[in-house]
C-alpha cells in the first residue's frame, strides 16, 4: 500500500488593514514608483495592534477547515510555521489548537519564508508512517512587528497574512496519477546568515530586534537556490518543466518570481502571484497564494502543482503536487 497525502481543503484570511505605496512614502524616503519597479509590490496588509499571529492562524485555519469538510475532532497535528509567534514559548500552534478545539498534537517550525514548505514535508512524513490521518498546516506572520520602519529597504517589502491546508491521507496507487504530494526537497545554509536575519532574540539580546537584509545578495541566491529545487523535484518524479501546470512560489520580488519561471521556460500565466497585493508573508505566502488559485478555479484537480520558497537562514525547499 502507498500512503499519499493530499490536499483536500485551503483557507486564507488577511487583516483589514491595507497600506498602499503612497501611504509608505508619506513615513519614509520612497515612492510608488520605486517600490514597484523594484518589488513589484503596490499594497500590503498590516495587522491591527490587538491582532496577534494566532488570531490569523485560526481565521485562515476555520475557512480551510470548511473548505475541506473536516472537524475538529477529525484533526490529528497542527503545524504552524512562523517567524513571528505570539510568544517565545508557548508554541503558537498550541493556542491555535485549543482555539478550534482540536485535541491532537502541535508544533511550531521556523525556517522564515521556507517556513510553509518545511510544515508541509513534515506533515507528510507524519502522514506516511502512520502517526496521523490529516493535519492542519498553516503559515502565519505578523512581519510588521520584527520591521524597521525608517528601513526603506526592508519596511516596504514586507506585509502580514495567514493561510492554511488541511492535508489528509489515503490509498493510493504509487503511480503519477496518485493525487497529493509526490516528492519534496528541503536545503539550509547557515553560512549566509548575515543577509538576511533579525538583530534580536531573547539569547542574545532579550529583545525582539528588527529585520536586516542584503537585498542583492539575497535576490542572487534565490534564484539560484530555487531554480536548484525545482530541478530536484522534477528529477524525483521523472516530469520536466513542460508538465508543470502551476508554479506557487513563494512571494518575495516579482523580479525573482520572473526570472525563476524564466530559468524554466515556465509562461508568466502559470505563475500564481500575489505580490503585488500581499507583499512578503513570508511563511503565509504560499498559502495564500495557493488558497487564492484554488478558490479562484485555477488550479484544478489533476494540475501538477509546485511549491517552492527560500528564506532566512537561509533555508529553502519545493514540493511537487498532483492537485
Amino acid at each position: 500500500m502507498t500512503v499519499r497525502s493530499r490536499i483536500i481543503g485551503c483557507g486564507s484570511y488577511l487583516p483589514a488593514n491595507v497600506v498602499t505605496n503612497d501611504e509608505l512614502a508619506k513615513r519614509v524616503d520612497t515612492s510608488d514608483e520605486w517600490i514597484v519597479a523594484r518589488t513589484g509590490i503596490r499594497q500590503r496588509h498590516i495587522a491591527a495592534e490587538d491582532q496577534t499571529t494566532s488570531d490569523l492562524a485560526v481565521e485562515a485555519a476555520k475557512k480551510a477547515m470548511e473548505h475541506a469538510g473536516v472537524m475538529a475532532a477529525d484533526i490529528d497535528l497542527i503545524i504552524v510555521a512562523t517567524a513571528t509567534p505570539d510568544n517565545t514559548f508557548p508554541a503558537t500552534a498550541t493556542k491555535v489548537q485549543h482555539r478550534l478545539g482540536v485535541t491532537g498534537f502541535a508544533f511550531d517550525v521556523q525556517a522564515v519564508c521556507s517556513g510553509f514548505i518545511y510544515g508541509l514535508t513534515t506533515a507528510d512524513m507524519y502522514i506516511r508512517n502512520g502517526q496521523a490521518k490529516t493535519a492542519l498546516v498553516i503559515g502565519a506572520e505578523t512581519f510588521s512587528r520584527i520591521l524597521d520602519w525608517e528601513d526603506r529597504r526592508t519596511c516596504v517589502l514586507f506585509g502580514d497574512g495567514a493561510g492554511a491546508v488541511v492535508v489528509q491521507g489515503f490509498e493510493g496507487t504509487g503511480t503519477l496519477e496518485d493525487q497529493g504530494i509526490h516528492a519534496s526537497r528541503l536545503h539550509s545554509d547557515g553560512s549566509k546568515y548575515e543577509l538576511l536575519y533579525v538583530d534580536g532574540g531573547p539569547s542574545a539580546t532579550q529583545t525582539v530586534g528588527h529585520l536586516r537584509m542584503e537585498g542583492k545578495e539575497v535576490f542572487r541566491h534565490a534564484v539560484t537556490n530555487l531554480a536548484g529545487v525545482i530541478r530536484e523535484v522534477l528529477a524525483d518524479t521523472g516530469l520536466e518543466a513542460a508538465d508543470i501546470d502551476w508554479l506557487v512560489p513563494h512571494q518575495a520580488n516579482r523580479r525573482i518570481l520572473d526570472s525563476t519561471a524564466k530559468k524554466f521556460g515556465i509562461s508568466p500565466d502559470k505563475v500564481v502571484v500575489t505580490v503585488d497585493r500581499h507583499a512578503n508573508t513570508s511563511a503565509a505566502s504560499i498559502p495564500l497564494a495557493l488558497a487564492e488559485a484554488v478558490h479562484d478555479g485555477r488550479i484544478k484537480r489533476g494540475d501538477i502543482v509546485i511549491l517552492e520558497a527560500m528564506g532566512g537562514g537561509f533555508t529553502w525547499g519545493a514540493s511537487l503536487v498532483r492537485w
